[in-house]
């Protein structure tokens, strides 16, 4: 009888006192009271997962298999990361120093570059400016077909190549010089068409983010002992429009990774001579399609990815909200 009466109170005082829901109900229940809003984000969430969540993941399980398209994936563990430090000698000597110097160029300087003549452009008066921005812009949306066939006539290694007609009608150079086809020129060639072509998406977000200050803090500036354009940009301009020149930055590293293919347009070579113009993206395209050794590429795309990401990190290091903005 005792036991019977301590078992109905703990019934009721369990019906009283509910234990706390899991983790579990708390987010079944979160998801239903958002229902409304996850419907209207599936389609994005379906197409992020099918297109880059799946892939990246795939890329990342079979970077650890020896894989030729053909045969069933056969799992190697770290074999192929360690080939790629101590067998890759293309990749070390040339795919490698060339990202480094190629990613330099175009990622960092480029982005000031984009910053300086974006700044240059805003101080003209408003009808002029709109003109400047559209040829400075144009060049982007032309194409890399379209640019690349003017800048082959550019740099033509014959007399009409532009480039070598004007040397030579100033008695700069006595022949012409092989700009593409020789590998110490092939670089710096894809550096110039690449920060040409870069003038994209993120100069518009920081010609746009000049719009953004506020004239009043010029004005305090003034007051607080701010004398020339220099600090003005620098202690005003920059913490002004960071969200402009985060997404500049974001944009500027997505270019500089995806331009692999121009020395692939520029000299009509799947693979350039003596590797001078080998980045990593033609090294993964080279084991990919060209020897079909898939799982070799795919940890060669994971480790691009990972350079991605570390420069990712830095930016929003640089550029990102601090804490109390």
């Amino acid at each position: 009888m005792k036991e019977q009466v301590t078992s109905t109170l703990a019934v009721s005082a369990a019906l009283k006192h509910p234990a706390p829901p899991s983790r579990l109900q708390r987010l079944v229940r979160s998801l239903y009271r958002e229902r409304i809003a996850y419907l209207f984000m599936a389609p994005f969430l379906l197409c992020f997962t099918a297109f880059i969540l799946l892939p990246v993941l795939m890329a990342i399980l079979m970077s650890f298999t020896s894989y030729d398209a053909f045969r069933i994936p056969h799992f190697t563990g770290f074999k192929n990361y360690i080939s790629l430090i101590t067998q890759d000698t293309v990749f070390m000597k040339h795919a490698l120093p060339n990202t480094i110097k190629f990613a330099f160029f175009v990622g960092p300087i480029g982005y000031l570059l984009t910053f300086f003549i974006a700044w240059l452009i805003y101080q003209l008066p408003k009808s002029v400016r709109d003109l400047v921005t559209l040829a400075i812009y144009a060049p982007s949306i032309a194409g890399g077909i379209a640019l690349v066939v003017v800048w082959q006539a550019a740099f033509s290694g014959d007399y009409v190549g532009y480039l070598n007609q004007f040397l030579m009608n100033y008695n700069l150079i006595e022949t012409p010089v092989l700009w593409l086809q020789n590998p110490k020129y092939l670089l710096n060639v894809m550096i110039v068409v690449t920060i040409w072509m870069g003038f994209g998406v993120g100069f518009l977000a920081m010609l746009a983010g000049f719009d953004t200050v506020n004239r009043e803090l010029y004005e305090a500036g003034r007051i607080d002992g701010i004398s020339t354009r220099l600090q003005e940009v620098y202690y005003i301009t920059v913490p002004s429009m960071k969200p402009q020149m985060l997404f500049s930055a974001v944009m500027a590293i997505v270019g500089t990774l995806k331009a692999g293919a121009i020395s692939v347009q520029l000299t009509g070579m799947p693979i350039t001579k003596q590797y001078a113009g080998h980045l990593m993206l033609n090294h993964i395209d080279d084991y990919a399609f060209i020897r079909f050794e898939l799982g070799y590429a795919s940890m060669l795309s994971v480790v691009l990815l990972l350079f991605s990401y570390a420069a990712m990190k830095l930016s929003y290091r640089l550029f990102g909200p601090k804490d109390g903005e």
